[in-house]
């Protein structure tokens, strides 16, 4: 497997602690609230068990302004257009749910800074999909009102980039400087529970030598969880999907970097083995004798003319790290994703990170 590992790294080891820009201090940090994981309560699913049960009295008498529509079918977009709607019921329900939910956003961001790897954080980025809407934007601020008022001196902010994105912009912290002196593009994938995202990613760093202008070319999505895919079937169809995206790079004259950076849930091994965290995913992840980078540089050995390099992480880990360039006034800083789950990783600046 040495050989293996050098073969499929190269330059960094996956999962690692320590990146170009930052020191990982702590990522996918499980939580226990009794017997519960404490962030089961600042989920996706959370949001939509409490927006049910401000329905349920509604319901009752009739009057519930969603009718029939099942809380986890109700759009994320139909959700805003309500909170500034003409129907004041409505908004008095949404307006209820983003409380509840602010304050066990509050609660558990709580507990994330009373935890030692996450001592002295001074700020808190949200992403995952939750916070692409105004209710997100909104329990996002409100939470942050809830700390300051106990006293905790952290700022929380939505995430910058498009929550799609920022797991594919990300990437680019993986990689060496070097790979941006000669090419001005990279690949990215971001592995979730329900779909697989691979884009070409721009660096846009004669713009902005520190990736600030970065962004994502063109992607390409599958919803893996539609089609119940064996594992074997899944790596194939990310190798289709990767060749298809050089191609079309290709074709447009992008000078595309020989690497390949990878979000993936699930604690990360040093060799490319996910340790634990990937029961989502088709497929058993977990086993012994699977390995993704691996499987991923005998599909694709060569991009260009030279040989295949990648690094995997963490999820959490590469959606934070979208926020690095923005993150330049602080040292220490952490990232929640809310999503199927609640991502989280803290990082801490490295001095003289902007020497790349």
């Amino acid at each position: 497997m040495a050989d293996e590992t050098i073969k499929t790294t190269g330059i960094a080891p996956h999962g690692a602690s320590r990146l170009p820009w930052v020191k990982i201090d702590s990522f996918n940090l499980e939580l226990k609230d009794e017997d519960e994981f404490l962030g089961d309560r600042a989920s996706k699913g959370a949001f939509r068990e409490i927006l049910e049960k401000w329905r349920k009295p509604l319901r009752k008498s009739g009057e519930d302004p969603f009718g029939k529509e099942h809380s986890e079918d109700i759009s994320k977009k139909e959700l805003d257009a309500v909170l500034g709607g003409d129907d004041p019921e409505a908004s008095v329900v949404v307006h209820s749910a983003i409380e509840d939910f602010a304050q066990e956003l509050a609660r558990v961001t709580r507990r994330f800074l009373k935890a030692k790897a996450w001592d002295k954080t001074e700020r808190v980025v949200v992403g995952g999909g939750f916070r692409d809407s105004r209710l997100g934007e909104l329990a996002i601020a409100r939470a942050e009102i809830l700390l300051k008022a106990e006293n905790f001196k952290v700022e929380m902010l939505p995430i910058h980039s498009h929550p799609d994105n920022a797991g594919l912009i990300g990437a680019l912290y993986l990689a060496p400087s070097w790979i941006f002196e000669a090419h001005d593009s990279i690949l990215a994938v971001d592995i979730g529970g329900t779909n697989i995202r691979c884009g070409v990613v721009e660096t846009r760093r004669k713009k902005a030598p520190d990736l600030s202008k970065a962004c994502v070319w063109k992607f390409e999505l599958w919803r893996h969880a539609d089609d119940e895919p064996s594992r074997e079937n899944a790596v194939k169809r990310l190798v289709k999907m990767l060749k298809e995206l050089i191609a079309k790079a290709e074709d447009e004259g992008f000078k595309l970097a020989p690497f390949i950076g990878i979000a993936c849930p699930g604690v990360i091994e040093s060799d490319g083995s996910i340790e634990k965290g990937a029961q989502n995913l088709p497929g058993n992840w977990e086993s012994s004798k699977f390995n993704l980078p691996a499987s991923l540089v005998e599909a694709i050995p060569q991009i260009g003319k030279n040989d295949t390099a990648i690094v995997m992480h963490n999820d959490g880990v590469v959606q934070g790290l979208s926020e690095i360039p923005f993150m330049q006034d602080v040292k220490h800083w952490g990232v929640l994703t809310i999503g199927t789950g609640l991502g989280n990783a803290r990082f801490t600046n490295r001095e003289g990170n902007g020497e790349r």
